[in-house]
Formats: C-alpha cells, sequence, structure tokens
C-alpha cells in the first residue's frame, strides 16, 4: 500500500498539519512566513460563494454603546473616554455552520459581531454566545468547519465526521459540552449573552497596557430551547430569531446588554495557572471579576437587509488606537483570514460600502480595484512624497511588545488543565436538569456514529468528569471499564486503540 504524504496545493510535502509557526509553544504570535498557514485560510475563506462561508444565516440592527463607567486609565479609545459617550453601532448575530436557508434554532454557536462607528475609525469585535471555542489554533479552522458542513460525497450533514474530529482535538470538549447544553439552542438572540472570547490589548497614551477579555449580558435574561423545542420551532418557523429581533425593535422593545471587562495585567498573564490567551479557557471570575464599562442598545432595524446585512463586514483585525490584538494563536489567524474572506466576498473595496464606511475622514494611498467609488484627491497615489499627501503620526504607535522567540511549528501537547475547566462546568456550573439535557443531547447526536468514536470522545468525557462520561457510556451501552482503562492513557495511545 502506497503511503500517502500530505502536500500543499503545489505538490510540496507538509511536515505539521495541526500547528503554525509561532514565537512559542503556548502564548504567542503568528509568523506571515508560515505560507502553509496562508494557503490554508485563504483557500478556505474562498470556497463558498457568495455566502458567508460561516454565520451565513444572521439578522441585524443599528444601536449604540454607552459608557458607563471609566475605564480611561487603561485605554486611549476615545470612545471609551468618559462616562455617557455614545457611539454608533451595528450588530449582526449569526449561526455559525448553517447556510443562509437554515434554521434559526439549529443548535450551533451563535456569531455576536458589533461595528463601533467611532471618531478613529471602526472598531470591530467579533465574537460569539460563547466564552470559550472548540480550537486553540488557526491552521485547524478550516477542518472543524467542514466537519460542520456537508459531507463531500453525500453532500450530508455527517454526525461521524463531527465526533470523529471532536475525539481527535481534546481541546474542543468545554466548547462541546457547553453547546450540547441548552445554552447551545437560544430561544432567540435577544435572549443571549455575548463574548469577545479572545482576549485583547487595551493601552493607554504612556503605552502600559493590559489584556482584557469582553462580556454583554442580555437585560432580558437568558431563555433557551430544549432540544425538543428548537427541533419543533425549526419546522414551524425556521426564521424565528430574526422575526423577533426586527418585531421587538419595530415595537420599540429595544434590546440592550450591559457590557462588562475582564482585566488581566501583563505580569499576571506570565504567571497565571494556565495559558491565559488560550481561547478554549475561561479566566476564573474569582481571579478577575467583571468590571462595569458600558451599554448596547439596539434601536434600529435596518431599511434594506441585504444592503446592510448581507453586506456588512466584520474583522478582528479592525483596531482603533488603544486596542490591539493578543498572542492568541487562533485570534492570530483571525487577523487574516476575516478580512480576507471579504475581500473575496465583497471586493477589495468592502470598505466603501455605506454600512461599512467610517464615520471620519479616511486618508489613505490605496486606490483603484473593482466596484471602487472612491471620488479621488488632492495628493498622488504613493508616499513618501513631497506634495502635502496625508502622513503616519508616531504618536499613535501601539506598545512594543517583548517576544521571546523559537519559531517552529510548536505542537501543543493535551495536558491535565484541558479538562479540568469541563470537569468544572460540568460539577458547579449545571444543576440537575441542565446535566440531564446535556447527557440526552450527546446521545441524541453520538448514538448513531461508529464505535470506535464514540470510546475516544467518551473517554475524553471520563478524563474530565467520571460522572459525566459514565452517563453517556451508559447511554451508549460502552463498556465502562474500557472507557475508564482510555481515559487514563495519552492521547496518542488513545487514537492508537481505537483507529477501528
Amino acid at each position: 500500500m502506497v503511503k500517502k504524504i500530505l502536500t500543499t496545493n503545489k505538490g510540496a510535502p507538509v511536515a505539521n498539519d495541526q500547528s503554525s509557526i509561532t514565537t512559542g509553544k503556548k502564548s504567542s504570535y503568528a509568523l506571515l512566513q508560515d505560507t502553509y498557514l496562508v494557503e490554508k485560510l485563504a483557500h478556505f475563506d474562498r470556497e463558498r460563494i457568495p455566502e458567508r462561508v460561516v454565520h451565513a444565516k444572521g439578522a441585524g440592527a443599528h444601536g449604540y454603546f454607552e459608557v458607563t463607567h471609566d475605564l480611561s486609565e487603561y485605554t486611549r479609545a476615545k470612545f471609551l473616554s468618559e462616562v455617557g459617550k455614545k457611539t454608533d453601532v451595528f450588530v449582526r448575530m449569526s449561526t455559525v455552520g448553517g447556510e443562509r436557508g437554515s434554521a434559526d434554532s439549529v443548535r450551533d454557536p451563535r456569531g455576536f459581531a458589533v461595528k463601533f462607528y467611532t471618531e478613529e475609525g471602526n472598531y470591530d469585535l467579533v465574537g460569539n454566545n460563547t466564552p470559550i471555542f472548540f480550537i486553540r489554533d488557526a491552521i485547524k479552522f478550516p477542518d472543524f468547519i467542514h466537519t460542520q458542513k456537508r459531507h463531500p460525497t453525500s453532500n450530508l450533514s455527517d454526525a461521524n465526521m463531527v465526533w470523529d474530529f471532536f475525539s481527535l482535538t481534546p481541546e474542543s470538549l468545554h466548547q462541546l459540552t457547553f453547546l450540547f447544553t441548552d445554552r447551545g439552542t437560544p430561544r432567540d438572540f435577544r435572549h443571549m449573552h455575548g463574548f469577545s472570547s479572545h482576549a485583547y490589548m487595551w493601552y493607554n497614551e504612556n503605552e502600559e497596557y493590559v489584556w482584557v477579555k469582553y462580556h454583554f449580558l442580555t437585560k432580558q435574561g437568558i431563555k433557551n430551547f430544549t432540544d425538543e423545542d428548537s427541533v419543533k420551532m425549526a419546522g414551524e418557523n425556521p426564521d424565528y430569531a430574526t422575526e423577533d429581533l426586527y418585531n421587538s425593535i419595530e415595537n420599540g422593545n429595544y434590546p440592550e446588554w450591559n457590557v462588562f471587562v475582564q482585566i488581566m495585567t501583563n505580569e499576571e498573564a506570565k504567571n497565571y495557572k494556565f495559558d491565559p490567551f488560550d481561547v478554549t479557557k475561561v479566566w476564573y471570575h474569582s481571579d478577575y471579576p467583571l468590571i462595569p464599562l458600558g451599554k448596547l442598545v439596539l434601536n434600529k432595524n435596518p431599511n434594506n437587509y441585504f444592503n446592510e446585512v448581507e453586506q456588512s463586514a466584520f474583522a478582528p483585525s479592525n483596531f482603533v488606537p488603544g486596542i490591539g490584538p493578543s498572542p492568541d494563536k487562533l485570534l492570530q489567524g483571525r487577523l487574516f483570514a476575516y478580512e480576507d474572506t471579504q475581500r473575496w466576498r465583497l471586493g477589495a473595496n468592502h470598505h466603501q460600502i455605506p454600512i461599512n464606511q467610517t464615520k471620519n475622514q479616511v486618508s489613505t494611498y490605496q486606490m483603484d480595484g473593482p466596484m471602487n467609488v472612491n471620488k479621488g484627491s488632492h495628493y498622488p497615489n504613493y508616499y513618501p512624497n513631497s506634495l502635502e499627501g496625508p502622513k503616519p503620526e508616531a504618536c499613535f504607535k501601539a506598545p512594543t511588545i517583548d517576544v521571546q522567540a523559537v519559531i517552529d511549528r510548536h505542537t501543543q501537547q493535551v495536558e491535565d488543565v484541558d479538562f479540568e475547566q469541563v470537569g468544572e462546568f460540568y460539577r458547579r456550573v449545571l444543576n440537575k436538569e441542565d446535566k440531564s439535557h446535556l447527557i440526552s443531547n450527546i446521545l441524541n447526536s453520538i448514538s448513531g456514529v461508529n464505535e470506535n468514536i464514540q470510546y475516544r470522545q467518551v473517554a475524553l468525557f471520563y478524563k474530565a468528569d467520571i460522572e459525566y462520561g459514565t452517563r453517556i457510556a451508559n447511554g451508549l451501552n460502552l463498556n465502562i471499564n474500557k472507557v475508564e482503562k482510555l481515559a487514563s492513557m495519552t492521547q496518542e495511545d488513545r487514537i492508537k486503540s481505537t483507529l477501528s
């Protein structure tokens, strides 16, 4: 049998498909020289036209963000400079994996993207309704989403693909546990929280910086469907959440979210009990309590759904002075991929579409291209020039970051800490009913999956919490002794023992 070697799309052999080239094993920065990562993400961004490759089904609305508490000592961002200051926003909320015609009530994370039209340019905060995510390296994102889409042969959803990937990617355990609670089927967009998930940098005019995570907590309260009710609603009204948001705003019942941040200093980040930039984990509120910042209000529906909701383009790379990225491996890849997918989906000049235009003056040397409506200027299209064209201002520079680098495709091994928060979530956060729904929802999804994949996945549940794994094993009629043995193995040995 000829050994199959993974290659790039140019035929070059690939040494490692699961780790980006970064500056370190954990908290680290991605490098543009990782052409395989760029190729993989760029090709993935162009797989679907014309709808979004992810977050295809969504709803949106206009509103405002108002500062209620002064945190300007931490950031120079002008829109956060004083209590009472209001900034126009556009928010798009969405399901992740389904097509544009899919149902709003399906089990899926929900996107929670906010575009702030600040006086210093547009700032995009592109998050979800969950504080964690399935993977922690951007190079895995195309593979993960492929498992959530249709099988390339049958063109059907395939539970074997889903659970095979999850079982081979233990870092997904925290998010998938969250997803299979009733939080995975929000009743609508108004009754769910939003999170940045990633940590970001805030810095002030003295170039002092901290790390922050954003939390948008709904004032309407959390409301979810049970699995049975979500399936029923998908048949009765697949646009239920879209309709609910539109009608609520139209009737003057404006949804609101209280906005909080967690703040961690750089020294604290260096010494925290786990990698604070690992998006598969939360910062404990007991260590970093929620600090109130402001409120988000949605009070105006779009005039034209296509122009405003479908053509809205969000990218986590859209920062303003005072806010920047963190060394989160998944975020580092998203900084490229989101803007790139908008260039593909809407064109190089997508920022000129009215919903994406900034409120302040744009002065750039980037010109021409398809759909350009730039009316021109009185200065040339190159820099440097001596003809009074716009010039950079050094006062806007971000802080200098000291990086001790070892450049490699660093493979982050599975550790016990990857299971700790899952077990705590199961034991401490979920009540008796929540646990019953979680177990039932997982069993409904995994029951028809190949037995070897079931054993591999259930061993991960067992490793996180014995009761959690045992209840699912019993529901699948799996040998609990075999599950326990698999749970005690390394991930590499667990994979070898369950290949067939």
